[in-house]
């Protein structure tokens, strides 16, 4: 008898709907074959563990023994975690796109049974509500077309799949000159909201790689339009209420123009962007807001979202006792009675009132308080957010998806390693090296890594993302540590991409291996989407280890992706961010070599202020005595002057006089 197979999984997404009524089953080819046999079609449902509405119509409809024996009846029902299988995923709402609709989750879409889809949407109420038809009236449709209407059945999948073969091309274009991409930084920065930052309105996401992109345009040209967009986007966001003020982190996205009312899921990959962003603006600014969030949301993360192995869990859910936001907003009473004397003084900066400012609750944030106040003041409101963050703690917890995914670790190992670099925090550079030895040890198997583990068990091939982001994260871990194991393990993953992952007639690189098992098509794309585009940080992977290495194959498979995808450029320059912050540093690298015994104190003098200044294009080598450069190197036979550390910044083929003064090497590096 068919039953629902989820309990066997170790998803926590999947395993919220293991005791569901409806006969769900994971993706795989005994799915597939269930299909083929019954004559049924699939109902495809794609969501993951801290999605609200997914939850909505799990509850409306998932759960209900009425609306399950319709879909059971009709449908062999697949549910997949699409932070599990992102090859999925992207391929299906792609599909949803082609049927002229708004892609988004829970995906609901139609295949027949060889997997290829015919019919779709994402939210189906039960009832006909908010424009949408009931959930049950949408079964028996697709049902009855399927049995009744196979022509028309075939001829939309045979569409769609051809469209979606599509998805495995790219607009190939030359290379991108540095006039382009300042044309391209002058187009967008109009897109900035000129009072509450970000980019147009509700609702609005932090978008990390696209303010990158235009403070990297301040540090080229000197223009203080890039630079007043950024920090005024990164601090209304830090003041609104889509950063948690109590714990740290910021939330998936903002709901209103304001960054007032999140979308309350808190996100590793949206962190690991913050962390990262924030560190390189105060290295600039020293902005002491920037800096406190950096550490609020790295204690956060290491406190909360850290597995006793030392790898990062993916998310905090929305919801909390069935209500999206319930853990996290509250009434002016509850202040009132937790605080009391210093109840008024956190009122005020914290926007709390009797009728709230969400939904008739109180969202805390400092959007009417942006500046800090006096010293005394916020010793004050430290106080006060230390009682409530201990009241809050003990109320019900929202889930936490613990599963650990290689390329959103790799992400905030890369953060943790740069902040840490940053701000002296060697704590936070050994808490990223621990993560990325869990993944590079735990999450490998047959020599190749894995996607995803959790509970001791490996699931999923890899990405293109996996790889990506592990390899950023290992030539962060290098050039700060200077082990070259680190750079060793990423020529070594990076020769796993070449061979399972290039596309070796139009270029670029495949999001899925080539024997990955039962994709109908593989996709390839430099679009950043919520996390950056794994063909976007390979360039920069590429280009970072031509630098440290000499080797010009590097070179050419960085300007292979640039050359590859730059057509895309003149469709839609707004997904493009993480390719063209790329191709800056492979124009633009700023390389510092320091010659001298690596733990040396005047070594490490030098290497601090080389991470004291805020160079988005940093390329540094730390060269021992008796070592040499490859001969390609602008630096190449430089070495210590006179038995003591110095530093040699090279632009092009053009070398600073050694520097053997920290602060002349700050100063010198400040003009770059």
């Amino acid at each position: 008898m068919t039953r629902n197979y989820l309990a066997e999984e170790t998803s926590p997404y999947l395993l919220q709907h293991k005791d569901n009524p409806v006969h769900w089953r994971p993706w795989g080819e005994a799915a597939l074959d269930a299909a083929r046999d019954s004559g049924k079609p699939i109902l495809l449902s794609v969501g993951y563990a801290a999605c609200h509405w997914c939850h909505v119509m799990a509850h409306e409809s998932f759960e209900d023994e009425t609306i399950a024996g319709i879909m059971n009846d009709l449908f062999i029902n697949i549910k997949v975690d699409r932070e599990e299988r992102p090859d999925i995923d992207v391929i299906y709402q792609a599909a949803l796109q082609m049927l002229g609709e708004q892609g988004g989750w829970p995906l609901t879409i139609f295949l027949n049974d060889a997997g290829e889809p015919f019919w779709g949407g994402t939210y189906f109420p039960p009832t006909p509500r908010f424009g949408r038809p009931a959930f049950t009236d949408v079964l028996k449709g697709i049902a009855g077309v399927y049995r009744d209407d196979p022509e028309r059945v075939r001829n939309n999948a045979t569409a769609l799949t051809e469209g979606l073969k599509r998805l495995g091309q790219s607009e190939s274009g030359g290379d991108i000159p540095a006039a382009r991409v300042n044309m391209i930084a002058e187009r967008l920065v109009r897109e900035i909201d000129p009072v509450h930052g970000g980019i147009g309105g509700a609702p609005k996401f932090p978008q990390p790689s696209f303010l990158e992109q235009l403070w990297r345009a301040y540090k080229r040209t000197g223009q203080k339009t890039y630079a007043d967009a950024v920090l005024l986007s990164v601090t209304q966001m830090c003041q609104g209420g889509i950063y948690d003020h109590l714990r740290g982190g910021l939330a998936r996205y903002s709901t209103d123009e304001r960054w007032l009312a999140p979308h309350f899921e808190k996100m590793l990959y949206d962190n690991a962007q913050l962390v990262d962003l924030l560190a390189l603006l105060w290295q600039e600014t020293r902005n002491p807001l920037y800096a406190q969030r950096v550490a609020e949301t790295i204690d956060w993360v290491l406190g909360d979202m850290t597995d006793a192995e030392g790898a990062f869990y993916s998310s905090l859910d929305a919801d909390s006792e069935g209500e999206e936001g319930k853990f996290c907003v509250w009434s002016e009473a509850e202040i009132d009675t937790a605080l009391g004397p210093d109840a008024t003084l956190f009122k005020k900066y914290y926007n709390v009132s009797a009728g709230g400012n969400w939904e008739g609750h109180n969202i805390l944030n400092r959007l009417h308080n942006i500046e800090p106040a006096d010293d005394e003041i916020e010793d004050i409101l430290a106080t006060c957010r230390r009682t409530l963050l201990a009241i809050r703690e003990a109320r019900i917890q929202p889930g936490k998806d613990d599963k650990v995914l290689a390329d959103w670790n790799g992400l905030m190992i890369a953060a943790l390693v740069n902040a840490g670099a940053a701000f002296g925090r060697q704590d936070w550079i050994d808490a990223g090296a621990r993560a990325f030895a869990f993944v590079h040890d735990r999450m490998t198997l047959d020599g190749r890594l894995r996607h995803a583990w959790r509970a001791g068990k490996l699931n999923h091939p890899a990405t293109l993302d996996d790889y990506a982001a592990m390899c950023r994260a290992a030539l962060a871990l290098f050039e700060i540590c200077g082990d070259p194991a680190y750079r060793a393990a990423a020529t070594a993953w990076l020769d796993i991409v070449e061979r399972h992952y290039a596309d070796t007639t139009g270029g670029g690189y495949f999001l899925a291996a080539d024997d990955t098992p039962g994709l109908i098509t593989r996709t390839k794309s430099a679009a950043d989407n919520a996390v950056p585009s794994g063909n976007g940080m390979l360039t920069a992977v590429f280009a970072r280890l031509y630098y440290l290495t000499g080797d010009k194959t590097y070179l050419d498979r960085a300007q292979g992706i640039v050359a590859a995808f730059s057509g895309e450029l003149d469709r839609n320059v707004f997904p493009l961010s993480t390719l063209l912050n790329a191709n800056d540093l492979m124009r633009n690298a700023v390389q510092i070599v320091i010659a001298g015994a690596p733990d040396a104190e005047d070594t490490q003098a030098l290497r601090r202020a080389v991470t004291d200044v805020c160079l988005p294009n940093r390329i540094l080598t730390v060269l021992p005595p008796n070592t040499e450069l490859p001969a390609t190197h602008p630096a190449h036979g430089k070495g210590q002057k006179a038995g003591t550390a110095t530093a040699y910044v090279c632009q092009g083929m053009i070398c600073s006089p050694p520097l053997t003064d920290a602060g002349d090497l700050r100063t010198d590096l400040a003009t770059r």
